[in-house]
């Protein structure tokens, strides 16, 4: 038994590394990392490298907790101040437009392979349910990791938009799960009445257990601080689960917690928000690694000319329609601020886990409907995920990110309470010539040289500090335009004016 352990973590750990390279490949190519970690996984399956994988148990508990922990981290990562203006749009969004999507994309499905692949209406409905959402996972990790600064605060809008839209996607694909295995329609009021009360019981769970969390935090005084992450973590999960006996969506909970945890102040902040990035991106990478596993290539060929009209439907078609109609009260938001909205219909995790459920529950035809989904989670990513910082640039959306050099030297960091930038610089020569003091230099207003690292020492300097040519300096400065002042001025000390002599 324990060298089958050992087997296991060895793959577990090839498979991980082979992850992280690849998606640091695709990174530098454009190509999301989550289509790589999917592919490593399938090229690992049984049609790959040999890999059997059949749990579809086990793969939908991986689902479900990392979905969770990804949810969980997004909010902690949202700024309450930047989504407050998009409220309104993200909730029809996540809400009616969920609906419209399935609606729209089941009877699209029924009518062009209705009868070539056997699909009742129903099984169609159900189809186009499992992925009328987008995918808080992809949508996250795209936006995050590429750097894309977009305008007209439409990053909070797409990130609300994604992490509160898994709910009505998950009641509608539970009721057509119910009505298909039970051969009876419930009545519209109570769906209508099992959505209210999950979204409600959800959202107000989350508010009130986020703020239990954060106090439970601030007043127990833990020795060890390396334990405040696991803290943070354990709350994570218990507003998942609470919320989830108490008849809430857990997906909405978790969400809504980690908004209300995030923009509070609490013991070791900083290190928890960190803690739970990295957590985010082992849970992708887990997740994404396990469904890809679970899909069988040769069974997508067969698949391949319906998912991909399908997708093609959802892309070009049933998403931008349902953007433009939900948005239709916000006349004042831009056509193409609408455009790219529609462009953002990632599908990824999210759509994979809802159909592991309908294998877990064994309806008709539901490895069809997952194979399909598969292949359509694969044109998402290839389509639109690989073409989102284009199409941002094309329509005029996106802002250049501010090239900040990250901090290698010095392992500091400040609280997000702290309205300050923290960067580090090396000293060029030309940045001497009137005077090597730290006095001398051309160093702006509003910044602050707080520690030089010369030949692998460190020390703090003072006005009458000399420096040298390719000493390391780490500056904190109150706001990024003095930042770019600084850098500017250190590269070319001619654009300041040289002290007078006394």
């Amino acid at each position: 038994m324990s060298i089958q352990i050992e087997v296991i973590l060895f793959v577990v750990s090839i498979l991980f590394f082979l992850s992280i390279l690849a998606g640091k490949a695709g990174y530098k190519f454009g190509v999301p990392a989550l289509l790589l970690f999917l592919s490593v996984g399938m090229l690992s399956g049984s049609d790959g490298l040999g890999i059997e994988f059949e749990n579809i148990g086990l793969a939908q508990t991986i689902g479900t907790v990392a979905l969770c922990i990804i949810l969980f981290s997004g909010g902690l990562d949202t700024k309450i101040s930047e989504i407050r203006p998009t409220i309104a749009r993200g909730t029809i969004l996540a809400t009616i437009g969920v609906l419209v999507t399935a609606i729209m994309t089941g009877f699209a499905i029924h009518l062009l392979f209705g009868k070539s692949l056997g699909i009742s209406l129903m099984l169609s409905l159900l189809l186009a349910s499992t992925m009328s959402s987008t995918d808080s996972a992809s949508v996250f990790s795209i936006l995050r990791s590429k750097g894309l600064r977009l305008k007209n605060n439409l990053r909070p809008l797409l990130e609300l938009e994604s992490g509160s839209n898994d709910p009505m996607a998950y009641i509608l694909t539970i009721t057509l799960i119910g009505i298909i295995k039970a051969e009876t329609a419930p009545g519209f009021w109570e769906v209508a009445g099992s959505l209210l009360l999950q979204m409600t019981v959800g959202a107000i769970g989350g508010f009130l257990l986020g703020k239990l969390a954060v106090r439970i935090i601030n007043r127990l005084e833990i020795d060890n601080d390396s334990l405040y992450p696991i803290l943070v973590f354990t709350f994570c999960i218990f507003i998942f689960s609470s919320v989830y006996f108490i008849k809430g969506n857990g997906y909405l909970a978790v969400y809504i917690g980690g908004l209300v945890i995030g923009n509070s102040r609490f013991v070791h902040k900083r290190s928890s928000l960190k803690f739970f990035d990295g957590m985010a991106w082992m849970s992708q990478l887990l997740m994404f690694l396990t469904l890809g596993l679970l899909a069988n290539p040769r069974e997508l060929i067969s698949v391949a000319v319906p998912g991909l009209v399908i997708s093609l439907v959802m892309i070009f078609i049933t998403r931008p329609v349902t953007v433009f109609l939900c948005l239709l009260p916000f006349r004042k938001m831009p056509f193409k601020d609408k455009a790219f909205v529609s462009w953002v219909g990632l599908r990824g995790a999210v759509p994979i886990i809802f159909a592991i459920i309908v294998l877990a529950e064994g309806v008709p035809q539901a490895r069809l409907l997952f194979n399909i989904v598969f292949f359509c989670t694969l044109i998402s990513l290839i389509v639109q995920g690989t073409s989102l910082p284009k199409i941002a640039a094309w329509l005029g959306l996106a802002d250049k990110p501010d090239k900040e050099a990250k901090l290698k030297d010095f392992d500091i960091e400040l609280s997000d309470e702290i309205k300050s930038v923290t960067t580090e610089i090396t000293v060029p020569p030309q940045a001497l010539q009137y005077g090597s003091r730290l006095m001398d230099m051309p160093i702006p207003e509003k910044t602050l040289v707080v520690m030089v690292k010369r030949e692998g020492k460190y020390f703090v300097p003072t006005g009458k500090t000399p420096l040298m040519a390719n000493d390391r300096l780490l500056i904190i400065t109150d706001n990024h335009e003095a930042l770019k002042e600084t850098l500017a001025i250190m590269k070319n000390p001619e654009k300041r004016v040289a002290p007078k002599s006394s």
